[in-house]
């Protein structure tokens, strides 16, 4: 493997100690958000936001709601305004309040 400068190499090496539990335990927590354990550390080092794979299929899901309910409004002229505004308003809380844990 062959390193070129300015390709932000990881080249220094960290070495932390913990026990068995702690191990496993971050394994998990980076399989969750699909990252190796040096990435999962890496972001959580640097203050990085880890979310879960659950969060962002979560996120994906309510997005589809929420096109869902608009075209629903759309294809009935707005007839219910209000129910999807009010729908809407919480979809998008609902994925805020995903991106904020």
């Amino acid at each position: 493997m062959t390193f070129r400068a300015g390709d932000n190499n990881k080249t220094a090496l960290v070495v932390i100690r913990c026990t068995p539990d702690e191990k496993a335990k971050a394994e998990a927590l980076a399989n969750e958000a699909g990252l190796s354990l040096s990435a999962f550390f890496r972001k959580r080092a640097l203050g990085a936001p880890v979310h879960s794979k659950a969060d962002a299929a979560m996120i994906n899901e309510l997005r589809k709601m929420g096109g869902l309910v608009k075209h629903i409004h759309n294809q009935t002229d707005g007839v219910n305004s209000k129910e999807t505004a009010a729908v809407l308003v919480e979809l998008t809380a609902a994925i805020k309040r995903i991106v904020e844990i």
